[in-house]
């Protein structure tokens, strides 16, 4: 009996002693969980130095936008950080551009020296540039015969004459036209020429003319026959003229070919030897010569462009 006491004695002891340690150790795993969820403020430290010295230096970024803090204590509008400036060096124009679009005052487009003595009616600017509307004439062989005998006879007379290096029949005055208008204007001009008819006119009595600015004498041959075609035409280029507040032509128009010119006021010198040279036209052995022009396209020249308007038949 005493021994069966003793075991179950013992037994309670044992049992005992076993579950205070397995209390024990499950509050040692729940401190342990605590201490893991809620770190040391050292470690926290120690983190928050780590982060802020391999973290990016955000105040550089030039995109970063800071907010002031306002007065009454709300955050203020946003102020982008200006960026940094960046220095330009700018390249040079190559010389090839540069030529392209000389000075205003070109020394040898206003040189009369280089022009045969010619002086400019109008000065020459970058984007102005000569407009006129005109006849063509195509000459023939008989026609270089008599220019060489008219310069012959002017010459005795103390006129030295220079052929022209292109003959035709002026429809309008000399205009300057700006680049900008030069598509437009002709635009308006083929539209406006588009019904004239083709014609021929001929021309066979020598005038004197001289340029409103007297630089320079024309030997003229005057157009006989055909004025009324020439008229119609003309009352057709001034409209787009008038459209484009341009200069029109002469009121009393006097249509002729110039055949030569010479430097300055000569018209009182030439009228004294005009007989002379009319008698080389008229007194020819094959007949009276006559200058003959077949409208059959009229030209429209604007600094180095030419355009073409062909007639209907």
């Amino acid at each position: 009996m005493y021994i069966s006491i003793f075991f179950n004695a013992s037994a309670r002891v044992n049992e005992s002693s076993t579950q205070i340690p397995e209390e024990q150790r499950k509050s040692t795993i729940r401190h342990k969980q605590m201490l893991v969820g809620y770190s040391s403020s050292s470690e926290e430290e120690n983190q928050e130095e780590h982060q802020e010295e391999t973290a990016p230096n955000k105040d550089a970024s030039p995109t970063r936008e800071e907010e002031e803090e306002g007065e009454d204590g709300c955050p203020a509008r946003k102020k982008p950080r200006a960026e940094p400036q960046v220095s330009k060096t700018r390249l040079p124009v190559p010389g090839s551009l540069m030529s392209m679009f000389p000075d205003d005052d070109d020394p040898e487009t206003e040189d009369s020296s280089l022009h045969g003595g010619r002086i400019r009616s109008f000065r020459h600017e970058r984007g102005n540039w000569a407009t006129y509307v005109y006849l063509p004439y195509h000459p023939e062989e008989e026609f270089e015969e008599v220019l060489e005998e008219l310069f012959s006879a002017a010459s005795d007379g103390g006129v030295e004459l220079t052929q022209q290096e292109e003959f035709h029949l002026s429809l309008s005055r000399t205009v300057v036209l700006r680049h900008h208008w030069i598509q437009p204007f002709i635009q308006s001009l083929r539209a406006d020429l588009a019904h004239c008819k083709k014609f021929v006119c001929s021309a066979r009595k020598l005038k004197v003319y001289c340029n409103a600015e007297k630089t320079r004498t024309f030997l003229g041959i005057e157009v006989c026959s055909g004025q009324t075609q020439l008229l119609d035409v003309v009352r057709v280029v001034d409209r787009t003229m008038t459209e484009f507040r341009l200069d029109t032509f002469y009121k009393e128009p006097s249509f002729h070919v110039s055949l030569a010119w010479c430097v300055g006021d000569m018209r009182e010198k030439m009228g004294g030897c005009i007989q002379k040279l009319q008698c080389l036209v008229d007194d020819r052995e094959e007949g009276p010569f006559d200058l003959r022009l077949d409208g059959v396209e009229l030209r429209c020249r604007t600094g180095n462009k030419t355009f073409r308007f062909p007639l209907e038949p």
